[in-house]
């Protein structure tokens, strides 16, 4: 039972009737391959083990998913073996950090945290400009985005000095009820 013909049959018997006595050919003809392989790629005879259980697990699980118009059944589980083997080392290479390590306090940075805030507060602001009606916000982007007076902005809005005067005030009122809402601004 070598043959890519046969392996491939018992892997659709597998994937079509979930045959366990195929499944069983299968185990028997791979594990001692894979397990070797894996050694062979730097895992212990433990790790092996149990990557080659894993592997054998996917065969049974995903046997639907295996194409031999794409790769013969060797290669298909050498590729997922090696698969989770990297695997293995790359969830290894993380180390335990203790949170209670010297090395890992970072020196308090008063610049870092008024920039922090500051970007806090502009972010919550652009949140605040949004809840604006879409007259108050345009008046208040010509005022302070282009920095026209309210003059200028009167007469590009083609509107009356005192509503734009009204609806910048009204744009401030509302601004500043949701800033002392969350917190931004200390009422008062």
């Amino acid at each position: 039972m070598t043959s890519h013909e046969e392996l491939a049959a018992l892997v659709a018997a597998v994937a079509e009737r979930r045959d366990r006595e195929a499944f069983a050919k299968l185990f028997d003809y791979f594990a001692p391959r894979l397990n070797a392989y894996l050694t062979r790629l730097g895992a212990d005879a433990g790790a092996a083990e149990e990557l080659t259980q894993e592997v054998l697990v996917t065969l049974w699980r995903k046997a639907e998913q295996f194409d031999a118009a794409k790769s013969s059944v060797p290669t298909w589980l050498y590729r997922i073996a090696r698969n989770r083997r990297i695997d293995g080392l790359r969830r290894d290479r993380v180390e335990f950090m203790d949170p209670l390590d010297a090395e890992l306090d970072v020196a308090e940075d008063p610049q870092t945290d008024r920039m922090l805030d500051l970007q806090q507060r502009e972010e919550r602001l652009r949140v605040a400009m949004r809840s604006l009606p879409a007259e108050q916000l345009d008046l208040v982007r010509l005022a302070f985005h282009e920095g026209l007076s309210h003059s200028e902005i009167a007469e590009r809005a083609n509107l009356p000095l005192g509503t734009v005067k009204s609806r910048i005030r009204l744009a401030f009122g509302r601004l500043r009820k949701t800033l002392e809402a969350d917190g931004v601004l200390e009422a008062g």
